[in-house]
């Protein structure tokens, strides 16, 4: 039986999509800047229609921090909402990049 503790250090990725006022306002540069500082791997980009497309990998609890910080965003962000997607992590990221 696994207690909650080991669940939140499992290995996992998640997929999130920010909508709102998200693009043009730091909101990229937070996500990586957070991310790295929770020692999580993946990307942040924009996405044709405004919204922001973050994928993280690592600590399930790094990932839930990041996504809590994601809720709020920078100081000039106005977040909508986030469309999260939990998955098993791929290994493919060797650190958090911002794509453009």
């Amino acid at each position: 039986m696994q207690d909650e503790n080991t669940n939140a250090e499992a290995l996992a990725s998640a997929t999130v999509i920010a909508s709102g006022k998200v693009q043009g306002v730091y909101y990229r540069k937070f996500a990586q800047e957070n991310a790295i500082r929770l020692g999580l791997a993946g990307f942040a980009r924009n996405l044709p229609d405004g919204r922001v497309e973050i994928v993280a990998e690592g600590s399930r609890a790094a990932i839930e921090e990041l996504i809590s910080l994601l809720h709020e965003g920078p100081a000039f962000a106005d977040v909508a909402g986030l469309d999260i997607i939990w998955s098993s992590p791929s290994g493919e990221f060797p650190d958090f990049r911002i794509k453009r």
